[in-house]
């Protein structure tokens, strides 16, 4: 009889514990799906760190010919002018400004994004890469500095119109949804919708 009793004493604890144990790991497992989760504010948080990823890069090599004349009432002085060519290394990049993504997380598989127009992010030509060819010495108009600079300057805006009419910005567009889509499915979104943000034009 004692035994019996210890039977099913010892029976009743495993099974207890068996229990408890269960119901732990169920409120544990129920917590981990929570935490694993997202939200629009943690989605955002994970798409603002790959930026970089996404920016649209193209190199140049660029000469750059400058000529000017000292000038009287907006008139080129004969004999006075000044001119070189330079030639340069440089790059370009544009991208979407992962800053102003807004982001709506539907539900646990769809996700919403919004992304701005591309926009060129940086202009660079390396100083370090600048060759000078062909320069006068005229001493009635000797050359500057600045000449130098102002043709840099110049040339960058160049740079940009060159690489407009190259398509960098539908390229920047196409890599920005390429990361975000990536990065999306990786969290675990099936379903999800990129748009552009529409820009209204203003009345002048």
């Amino acid at each position: 009889m004692n035994n019996r009793l210890k039977i099913n004493i010892s029976t009743l604890f495993f099974f207890l514990t068996t229990v408890i144990l269960a119901i732990l790991l169920f409120v544990n497992n129920s917590r981990n799906e929570k935490e694993r989760g997202y939200n629009s504010s943690s989605v955002m948080n994970r798409i603002t760190y790959m930026q970089e990823l996404a920016l649209v890069k193209h190199n140049y090599t660029g000469v750059i010919s400058y000529k000017d004349y000292m000038k009287f009432l907006n008139i080129n002085v004969p004999l006075t002018d000044k001119y070189f060519l330079l030639k340069y290394n440089g790059y370009i990049k544009a991208g979407v400004d992962f800053n102003r993504i807004k982001v709506d997380v539907k539900n646990d598989s769809t996700v919403h994004v919004s992304i701005p127009r591309p926009k060129i992010m940086d202009t660079v030509i390396d100083e370090k890469s600048v060759e000078v060819f062909n320069e006068s010495e005229n001493a009635f108009n000797p050359i500057k500095i600045s000449d130098y600079n102002d043709a840099l300057s110049r040339e960058k805006n160049v740079m940009i119109r060159d690489a407009m009419e190259q398509g960098i910005y539908s390229e920047a567009t196409r890599q920005a949804r390429l990361a975000l889509t990536s990065l999306l499915r990786e969290m675990g979104f099936s379903e999800i919708i990129i748009t552009e943000e529409l820009v209204i034009p203003q009345v002048k």
